[in-house]
């Protein structure tokens, strides 16, 4: 009898050679069925990504160093469409776009991944935006709340504390079950280093994806990293489960999006930049939201940053990014320096979800601060015009002046929202009024560790009602009398 012969299964790949490779760039003739978005392969040197093609040649990302592939070698393509892999062992780990650590932890792998160039939930799989994120800065919280879902823009000049908005927000969800994914783009791996840094002081790494793309990396990881962080969301979202992802920023985004375009022969627009650049960035904003029951009511809340020249908010990036996102946060260099921090200009900026997401304690005591606030701002610049002024013009500026300082908030030390929520309801009884300047500090610092030792049944049932009901406030107006008395502040 004769053996058996074992035929091994095989796989059937479209194949083709590059022709030429310019700054990460590779024109491959052959491929004629390739498709946007779909994985390449050059020999075993690198990986690639298919951004363009015609009746000619096609043209390929290339994910690693140039240097390692040559004129003349073999392309095959895969046949899926680009994918990255998503998974719980990248918590903790700083990795590049290829899903490789890059901080010194070993190999990672995932058998799970995602699309990375994958379509928006449609409308009939969202729900409406009813849960609130709590950032921890009290100025947001009360004045600009932010959703599970929202998509909230950071804007302003450079070095006004847009990144230490946002990873503040990070640290803040310690402990509240929100997966945080940190995109870094096109920025010096020194800087990188020290956000790593502060999120491993604080505790906040555990939770937290750090997908790098520095300005040393490969321009095509620079294009991909916020696809690629908006796909590991994805991955979270779809388990029910609620992600936040920040992207840091997308105008360097933009700028390695022109440089490729150009370099792609592709005709420049305003500001020379490509005409498909708001659909570069709309694809992406598009992909945050809420899921539905049936979907497992997960959430993706999107934090772009984007920088701005000289405070101009009317950019072309900037102002195609205000219009994808439900609302901006703008950072005024001349607040900043005044030292005003956050530097957030309540006048330029606007939450569009709103009140909805606000549970009924915060609703009621942050219902007239952005208002009281304008007015301050307004009567403070009037005041300098004149000698003197009103009584009742004087009495409404000290409130103004507490609540600024009320305002003020050190990094990285965001504020549990019952604390916000007490320390705004004295605010509201007029209470810090007779609370002389220098003890306002102290206030602010010292009332709430008071109630946590004093009154621990107070804060859980304000955490449980989440409202401020007649027995809450009338047990708040008695402990802030003591409280006053025990630290000798009035």
């Amino acid at each position: 009898m004769e053996p058996r012969v074992k035929i091994e299964p095989f796989d059937i790949k479209e194949a083709g050679v590059i022709r030429e490779i310019k700054k990460g760039i590779i024109k491959i003739s052959g491929l004629p069925h390739c498709s946007y978005g779909q994985a390449v392969e050059i020999e075993d040197k690198a990986k690639g990504i298919v951004i363009g093609f015609d009746s000619h040649q096609a043209l390929a990302l290339i994910l690693q160093d140039e240097s390692t592939i040559d004129v003349g070698d073999e392309v095959w393509t895969k046949q899926e469409i680009f994918e990255t892999p998503t998974s719980e062992v990248f918590l903790g780990c700083v990795i590049n776009c290829l899903g490789e650590a890059i901080d010194g932890k070993g190999k990672l792998s995932s058998q799970k991944s995602r699309p990375v160039f994958h379509e928006a939930a449609g409308i009939i799989d969202r729900i409406p935006i009813t849960e609130p994120l709590y950032t921890g800065i009290k100025i947001i919280d009360t004045t600009l709340p932010i959703g599970k879902g929202q998509r909230e823009l950071i804007i302003g000049d450079r070095v006004t504390g847009k990144t230490t908005l946002a990873i503040d927000t990070i640290i803040n969800q310690h402990d509240k079950d929100v997966i945080c994914i940190y995109c870094w783009i096109g920025g010096s791996f020194s800087a990188l280093s020290r956000v790593v840094q502060i999120l491993q002081e604080k505790n906040a790494l555990p939770y937290t994806i750090v997908i790098a793309a520095p300005a040393y990396s490969p321009a095509a990881q620079q294009y991909l990293a916020p696809y690629i962080a908006a796909a590991m969301g994805e991955y979270f979202m779809y388990q029910g489960r609620n992600a936040l992802v920040v992207f840091d920023d997308l105008t360097k985004h933009a700028w390695v999006w022109r440089q490729l375009s150009l370099l792609l022969d592709r005709p420049p627009g305003r500001e020379a930049y490509p005409g498909d650049i708001f659909y570069t960035h709309s694809q992406l904003m598009e992909r945050a939201g809420r899921l539905s029951p049936e979907l497992g009511s997960g959430s993706m809340t999107f934090l772009p940053i984007v920088e701005t020249q000289q405070g101009d908010v009317t950019g072309y990036i900037p102002s195609n990014l205000i219009s994808m996102t439900d609302g901006q946060i703008y950072l005024a260099t001349s607040l900043f320096h005044a030292g005003f921090k956050p530097a957030i200009d309540l006048g330029l900026s606007v939450s569009r979800i709103g009140t909805k997401v606000q549970c009924d304690a915060m609703k009621e005591v942050s219902a007239q601060l952005r208002l009281e606030y304008a007015q301050y701002r307004e009567l403070q610049r009037l005041s300098r015009l004149k000698t003197r002024t009103a009584a009742t013009v004087s009495e409404r500026l000290r409130k103004g002046e507490v609540l600024r300082e009320l305002f003020i908030q050190p990094a990285h030390a965001p504020v549990p929202w019952q604390e916000q929520a007490i320390i705004f309801y004295a605010y509201q009884r007029n209470i810090l009024d007779m609370i002389p300047a220098e003890g306002l500090e102290d206030f602010k610092a010292k009332v709430y560790s008071y109630l946590l030792k004093n009154q621990p049944a107070l804060i859980k049932e304000l955490t449980d009602e989440k409202s401020l009901t007649k027995r809450i406030k009338s047990q708040l107006d008695i402990s802030f009398v003591e409280f006053l008395k025990a630290e000798k502040i009035v």
